[in-house]
């Protein structure tokens, strides 16, 4: 998930900073997200993935 997240957020030309500020959370936050150092709950994925406007499956990587 975290690597789906990153290739979001370049894509969108975002540094993980300005990501967070977006999503109203810690630079640290993201960055660990990304990393896989935090395990998210469901409510937590689908509210990451309406913050960045796409589906919840696409975070998680359903359909590669």
């Amino acid at each position: 998930m975290g690597h789906n997240i990153r290739r979001i957020r370049a894509a969108r030309g975002l540094s993980q900073e300005r990501l967070a500020e977006l999503l109203l959370r810690h630079r640290t936050y993201v960055g660990a997200v990304e990393r896989g150092e935090r395990n998210l709950s469901l409510r937590a994925v689908e509210r990451l993935a309406a913050d960045l406007d796409v589906d919840p499956r696409e975070l998680l990587g359903a359909g590669d």
